[in-house]
Order: structure tokens, then C-alpha cells, then sequence
């Protein structure tokens, strides 16, 4: 007897096996059964042409092809979508493939007209899927989702905008790198100024002005120019060559970093922005620190050019050439600003791309910061940083007037804690000769014993006030609850570092003041002040809340 099944295959009944004539799973014998036919086990054959049981359309059991048309199982078969196998396969018609499951796995087949159970009985398995690869470390996932994502809309269509809806973390990462060249820069400043080198230069060349003397010809034409200065006729007549060397090389130096900057910073910026990887408004910022760094180079030659003028005796108590000190604060100013930008702008980044590749870590964060008692802490903060900040610009007056090599003792300034009323408010520095209209503010800002007087009072109000913080922050309470329970680790180390940052300050300002202002202490004691700002800064981004923008995302 002769039937089809699966690839139109023709099976010959012999009384002792059967045997395929083309290559298919492997049949087995059985015994002669009461309809005298052999099983065969089709389930989990497939073919791209044609499949043993379910239509060519990837159906299960299906009205149009309950098994393919071109099998010849189907119309004299009978196995359609509520039917059983047919009469002609000797398959009783009480026995049903079940139209929804397909063959299921309580599907009889042949079982009451005496045939084998050839569907679900020694069936082969079906072949594996494929394994499915490792997802991304969230770290990559969530970076590179974001980037795809930013630049969807909520129905996955693309959006118009040309910017991100977060920001690159390189972007944060190049930040810190261009805040530690800025910080680098603002060290080399005060070693130039230390040393006396910032007058040596006596043009300001943009650009050629980045190469040095190449020969003996060069060097003694630069050198010419600066023997036409005050500083060369009045402090160094007797300066050579080599000394003038020394001198130039650092200006030299300092002006040079100045330019990488501006090309280390001013470059990617326009590379990040132009290829959508910031938001709108970190754009603007990047921007706005470009203008800005633009901006310090020409208050730097501005200072410079301040100290070229042969008017030393035009402003009172300006017996030698120097830059004024008005121009080397707001230079000075013009550098902590850029730098505390960078830092501040680049730990803000790195903190929002941490949030958004962790989310879990990110909603413990989010119950912490949004705690109400965290936000007298912040406005501590806030305060900190003015007061930090102002009493390093009062140290840039102090700089400027050369007002730290007088009273070189501590606490006392002579023979009391401060100078008599008469020295503090000198009506020699009035410009007003007769009312003295101008009395107070210009001895605040060009009497030396003034200026050192105040920097004294300021750095001792900064060391105090930060002392009072961690006091408060380790034993306070706020309403009811302890200041301390509601920081987590970074933010209490962010509050034990910057109290050991203003000790340190303390101590180098006091030494540098002993010392009568070596150039060792003094630079170390500028460096220190940019240190404390930025203990301060980062204590301040850790116990900063989150933006809206980010804790939607998360």
C-alpha cells in the first residue's frame, strides 16, 4: 500500500519495514496494526519548501493547508482546521489535531484505529535557536542607547533638533582634563610673577609671538626692547643675557600654555557641538568658557601693558615698576572663573551619565538628595565657595601691592592685632585731596598695610566659618534629624577633605607670611586657595539636586 506524507515522499509497506525513496528522518518498523500501516515520526521536520505538518505561509494547522498542499496530506487526508487525520490514513476520525495549538501536546493520532502514536512519541527534538549574544555592560549600553535614543521622539521618529538630550561623558572627562591645564596655568602665573618674569615680554604677538629667539641676533633684539622698560632701568641695570634668558623662557612658558588651552578647549568644543553630542545648554556653556578663555589672554597683556608706562609716581605709593594690581586681580579672577567652570561643569556630567547608565544606583541618590534637610547644607556650600573665592581675590591685591613683605609676624601686626587707624585709612592714597571723598575704598584697594590687614580678617572668617561647617555637619541636627545620617560616604569624605584643605591653606599663608614670602610657599600658598575652591566645588556637586532633566530619563 502506498501514501504520501511530509516532501511528497513515497513510502513502500513491506511487511517488515518501511523504506523511504528520498532522504527524510529516519522511519523505524512496527508491527502490522489493524489498519496495516507504519508511523512515522514527522514532528519536527522542517523545510523552507514544504513542511510535514502546517502550511507553507510558517501556519500551524491551517483551513487552507492543514498539511501542505503539496505534501498530499490534506483534502484525502482530512487534517484541516478542526479535523482529524482522514479516513484513507487509517487514522479514526475521533482522533483530532486541535485547530489552535496546532499538535499539541495532548494530541492523539491513530491511537483509537490501532496506529501508533507517531506525534509527540520518540519524536526528535526540534533543532536549538541559536544562543542569543551577552547584552553590553549597562556602562556601554546605556551610553550608546542614550545617544540613539536622545535623538528620537516619543514615537521613535527622528528628531529635529540638532542637539543631544544628554551629554556625551567625554565631554566630561575632556572638562577635568582642560580644568587641570587651567589650574596648571594659574601655578606657572604666580612662579612668573614671583620670579619678576611677566615684564620680559614686551609685545604681545599672537601668533609669531609663540616662537622664541632662534639665534644670538633675536635675543639681543628682544633684549634691547626690555632695557627701554621701568623694570629693566630701575630694578635690573645690571640684568645680562642669560639672566634675561631665564626671565623670558618663563613668560615665555606661561604665555604658550595659554594659547594650548585656548586650542585644547576651543577645538573640541566646536567638534562636540557641531556633531550634536551636548544638550542646547551645555552648548552655550561651552561656548560662553570659549569667549571667556578668549577674553583672559587679552586682560593678560592688558596687565602686562600696565606695567610698561613710565608714570610710577603718577599713583600714590607706586615706587616701583609693577603691574597694577586692579588688572593682575581681574586676571587672576578671569582664570579661577574658567577653571571653576570646567570643574564644575565636567563633575556635573559624570555624575548625570553615572545616574543614567545605573539606574538603581541612581533612584538610592535621587531618595538621599531630595531629603529637605540637605538644603541648609547647600546654602552653606554656596556661601563657603563666596567667601573661599573672595579671599582669593583679596590675596591678588595683596600680590599686586607686594603687601605681604610687611608685618612678617602672626597673629600681630607690629605691636597689636592691627594697624593704627591713621596707617589703615591714609589720606596719602585719597586722590580727593580735600573732602576725601575716595578715603576708604582706595585704602581698601592700594594701601599695602590695608590690603593685608583685610586678607587676614577674610582668611581668618574662611577658616573659621569652614571649621563651623564640619562642626555642624558631624554633630548638628536638622529639624530633629542628624546632619550627618542624611550624607552618604562621598559626601561626607567631600565635607572631611575640605576641612583638611583649609588647614593646609591656613598653614601656608601663615608660613608664607613668616618667611617673608619665599617663591617656594607663595606659589604653593596660591595653588593652595584654587585646592580649597575645589574641595568646596566638589562637595557642592555631591549634594547638588538632580536636574529635572536627567531624573526624567532615569
Amino acid at each position: 500500500m502506498e501514501g504520501k506524507y511530509g516532501l511528497g515522499l513515497n513510502f513502500e509497506n513491506t511487511s517488515e519495514k518501511t523504506t523511504p525513496q528520498l532522504f527524510l528522518i529516519e522511519p523505524f518498523t512496527t508491527a502490522n496494526t489493524g489498519a496495516g500501516e507504519n508511523a512515522l515520526n514527522l514532528t519536527g521536520f522542517e523545510n523552507e519548501a514544504c513542511s510535514g505538518i502546517g502550511s507553507r505561509a510558517e501556519a500551524g494547522v491551517g483551513a487552507e493547508a492543514g498539511v501542505g498542499a503539496e505534501t498530499g496530506v490534506g483534502a484525502e487526508t482530512g487534517v484541516g482546521a478542526e479535523t482529524g487525520v482522514g479516513a484513507e490514513a487509517g487514522v479514526g476520525p475521533e482522533t483530532e489535531v486541535g485547530a489552535e495549538s496546532g499538535v499539541g501536546a495532548e494530541t492523539r493520532v491513530g491511537a483509537e484505529a490501532g496506529e501508533p502514536n507517531f506525534i509527540g512519541t520518540n519524536t526528535i527534538p526540534p533543532t536549538p535557536p541559536p544562543p542569543i549574544p551577552p547584552p553590553l555592560s549597562p556602562s556601554i549600553s546605556s551610553t550608546t542607547s542614550t545617544a540613539e535614543e536622545a535623538k528620537a521622539g516619543p514615537n521613535g521618529k527622528q528628531k529635529k533638533s540638532w542637539f543631544s538630550e544628554t551629554d556625551d561623558p567625554n565631554v566630561g572627562y575632556w572638562l577635568l582634563g582642560s580644568a587641570g591645564l587651567v589650574f596648571g596655568i594659574v601655578v606657572l602665573g604666580g612662579l612668573t610673577r614671583l620670579t619678576e618674569s611677566g615684564l620680559s615680554i614686551t609685545e604681545w604677538k599672537p601668533v609669531t609671538g609663540s616662537i622664541p629667539p632662534l639665534n644670538k641676533a633675536d635675543w639681543e633684539e628682544v633684549f634691547e626692547k626690555y632695557r627701554d622698560s621701568p623694570e629693566y632701568r630701575v630694578l635690573n641695570p645690571n640684568m645680562t643675557l642669560d639672566e634675561f634668558k631665564f626671565i623670558y623662557y618663563m613668560e615665555w612658558t606661561h604665555r604658550l600654555w595659554g594659547r594650548v588651552i585656548g586650542l585644547i578647549f576651543v577645538i573640541p568644543a566646536g567638534y562636540f557641538i557641531a556633531r550634536g553630542r551636548v544638550t542646547p545648554r551645555t552648548a552655550a556653556k561651552l561656548i560662553g568658557i570659549s569667549g571667556l578663555i578668549g577674553f583672559q589672554g587679552f586682560i593678560g597683556w592688558w596687565m602686562v601693558k600696565s606695567g610698561l608706562k613710565d608714570d610710577l609716581f603718577t599713583t600714590p605709593g607706586n615706587t616701583v615698576p609693577r603691574v597694577s594690581q586692579y588688572r593682575l586681580t581681574a586676571h587672576l579672577c578671569a582664570a579661577f572663573t574658567v577653571y571653576l567652570a570646567m570643574l564644575y561643569h565636567g563633575l556635573s556630567i559624570l555624575r548625570n551619565n553615572t545616574f543614567i547608565a545605573n539606574p538603581v544606583l541612581a533612584q538610592t541618590e535621587f531618595k538621599i538628595l531630595s531629603n529637605p534637610g540637605l538644603r541648609p547644607l547647600r546654602r552653606t556650600v554656596l556661601g563657603m565657595a563666596l567667601l573661599t573665592f573672595t579671599t582669593a581675590m583679596s590675596g591678588g591685591l595683596v600680590a599686586g601691592l607686594d603687601a605681604g613683605l610687611i608685618y612678617n609676624d602672626f597673629p600681630k601686626m607690629g605691636t597689636g592685632y592691627k594697624p593704627p587707624n591713621s596707617e589703615l585709612f591714609n589720606p596719602f592714597y585719597a586722590r580727593d585731596k580735600e573732602k576725601h571723598k575716595d578715603l576708604w575704598w582706595r585704602n581698601m584697594l592700594e594701601n599695602p598695610s590695608t590690603a593685608q590687614f583685610q586678607h587676614r580678617c577674610l582668611a581668618m572668617t574662611t577658616f573659621s566659618s569652614i571649621v563651623g561647617f564640619w562642626l555642624w555637619a558631624r554633630f548638628g541636627r536638622v529639624n530633629g534629624t542628624k546632619v550627618w545620617g542624611l550624607l552618604n560616604r562621598k559626601m561626607r569624605m567631600g565635607v572631611n577633605g575640605v576641612l583638611h584643605l583649609v588647614v593646609l591653606q591656613a598653614a601656608l599663608g601663615i608660613s608664607t607670611l613668616i618667611y617673608m614670602v619665599p617663591t617656594p610657599l607663595a606659589a604653593a600658598h596660591q595653588a593652595g586657595s584654587l585646592a580649597l575652591l575645589t574641595g568646596i566645588m566638589v562637595l557642592g556637586v555631591r549634594i547638588s539636586p538632580t536636574p529635572k532633566r536627567v531624573a526624567g530619563i532615569v
